[in-house]
């Protein structure tokens, strides 16, 4: 949690970060360093030594599958995408805030998830890289 924590306030940018840090990123993202929501949570937890794919709905299928009420700081939580892959992935700090990078024009913030009118209905599941 502490390396995404380092990270609040760099731009979002699309398809950017990798385990080194923010990069530049693709199409929207070409001109922008900073993170998209997989780059910052591939970024942290390859900070403790795990690897994940830069690819919200593969990160969704890494790791195991943790109920709401025994979130751990740390844990990928994802969002949207109705019942495709998840659009959207954040890690979970505590007391319902995650911290993520949310959208273009953004940066890297935290966010009260857990009764937010926007993230709550669209929440799909956390997992625990392993």
């Amino acid at each position: 949690m502490a390396a995404a924590l380092e990270k609040l306030g760099t731009p979002f940018s699309w398809g950017g970060g990798a385990t080194t840090g923010a990069t530049l990123g693709i199409g929207r993202g070409a001109h922008t360093t900073g993170f998209d929501c997989s780059g910052l949570t591939l970024y942290a937890w390859s900070k403790a030594g795990v690897h994940l794919a830069h690819y919200t709905g593969t990160q969704f299928r890494q790791g195991h599958r943790v109920a709401l009420n025994d979130l751990h700081p740390g844990d990928l939580l994802f969002f949207g995408g109705g019942t495709g892959d998840p659009t959207h992935v954040g890690l979970y700090l505590d007391h319902g805030l995650m911290i993520h990078a949310p959208k273009t024009g953004d940066v890297v913030r935290t966010t009260r998830f857990i009764d937010s009118p926007y993230y709550r209905p669209r929440y799909r599941g956390a997992t625990r890289p392993t």
